[in-house]
């Protein structure tokens, strides 16, 4: 059965992770911390301040204080479990850690020094870490999160974080605009799929171009008359225009051919069987104006594909839905930030709006709205899908 461990790293590098602060970093990089891939070690390569490390490891310290890093997500979203990997660190290892969350909009002015210390969440209590081993923590956050804060007792090294969760978009990045339904970024998730034996599904959906074979989905060898496949909740119900089944990297084992069909809310074929190229972009238009809200990818007959990409125009009910999702998960301050002067929106209008979340479904949400000092009827439904 899966679990959040099964869900994406919001954190990761590849994912546009970025440790923005740490108070002490001597003897290794607080960047390590969210590297893709296993920590490595090779004994005795000494370089001017010790043995070289891949983790985050900070200097002795001599008094009662403990150390600490920021890590600014590459996806906001819902953390459910954090993973703290002190793999390779024996001696000088924590004893205990602690995480805190915190929420702020990305597009005002958070920064290293911005996170104010009220914005601060504990969301994994202090608890004790041993060393060489992979600590696991729950984690039972109600809000959005888009930084959270390792905190260490007293000082040492840790290689890797991994904060697992669901990516939730945020909808003015795409307000009247087609984009990439099968984001993560933008809440797309992997519903379900035939094979996991080199890698992870979830690939297919991340930010960027894939810069090697890893950083893809790859099936087993199928020994059978059987093919693989994917199938993908989108991250909003919208009308699919453009398709993009990425096989760079994958030279001898990108599969012969794709299916791609809608799943929900009516099963039909989007495209038929088709030839892929080996390491390359392969890209199709697609004339449909059906409403999608999942999506099947089948390969033919197994190998491996670095992205999928489905771009498309959202459905308005589609938008509402991802703009409640959004807002009704939202930190009361950056709910209040987020909306004031959206479309001439006054920041009164703003804290009303967010003093009566949730609201859970488009029919709240639009009696709410009241004239006045908010949006315009053009911004409004520009980003919810609603009527003014």
């Amino acid at each position: 059965m899966p679990t959040w461990r099964d869900l994406p790293d919001l954190a990761v590098r590849t994912s546009g992770g970025s440790v923005i602060a740490a108070n002490d970093e001597m003897f290794g990089e607080k960047e390590n911390l969210i590297k893709p891939g296993d920590p490595a070690f090779q004994p005795r390569t000494f370089g001017n301040r010790g043995q070289i490390v891949d983790g985050w490891e900070t200097r002795r310290r001599r008094d009662h204080g403990h150390d600490w890093a920021v890590v600014r997500l590459g996806m906001p979203g819902i953390v459910h479990g954090i993973v703290v990997d002190t793999t390779w660190f024996t001696g000088n290892y924590p004893p205990e850690c602690a995480i805190d969350a915190a929420g702020v909009d990305p597009l005002g002015e958070a920064s290293t020094a911005q996170v104010d210390e009220p914005a601060w969440e504990e969301i994994v209590a202090r608890s004790p870490v041993e060393g060489n081993t992979r600590a696991t923590f729950d984690v039972e956050h109600p809000r959005l999160v888009t930084h959270v804060r390792l905190r260490q007792y007293p000082d040492g090294g840790i290689a890797r974080l991994r904060v697992h969760g669901q990516p939730v978009g945020d909808p003015r990045w795409v307000a009247g605009r087609s984009f990439d339904l099968a984001a993560l970024e933008h809440g797309a998730a992997i519903a379900d799929c035939s094979d996991t034996f080199y890698s992870s599904p979830a690939n297919l959906l991340i930010p960027g171009p894939a810069r090697v074979m890893g950083e893809g989905w790859e099936t087993a060898r199928r020994r059978d008359q059987g093919h693989d496949w994917v199938v993908i909740d989108l991250a909003t119900d919208g009308v699919v225009g453009r398709l993009e089944i990425d096989t760079t990297c994958f030279v001898g084992n990108a599969p012969g051919a794709a299916v791609v069909s809608a799943l929900q809310p009516e099963p039909a074929q989007l495209m038929p069987r088709v030839r892929l190229q080996p390491d390359t972009a392969n890209r199709f238009l697609l004339d449909s104006d059906r409403d999608v809200a999942q999506l099947r990818l089948d390969i033919h007959p197994d190998g491996g594909l670095a992205r999928f990409r489905a771009i498309g125009a959202p459905t308005p009910s589609g938008r509402a839905a991802m703009f409640l999702r959004w807002y009704d998960l939202l930190p009361t301050p950056w709910a209040v930030a987020a909306l004031a002067g959206w479309g001439g929106a006054s920041e009164q209008w703003a804290k009303g709006l967010a003093a009566g979340r949730p609201y859970g479904s488009a029919k709240a949400l639009a009696a709410a709205r009241v004239s006045g000092d908010g949006p315009d009827a053009a911004a409004w439904a520009a980003l919810t899908g609603l009527p003014a």
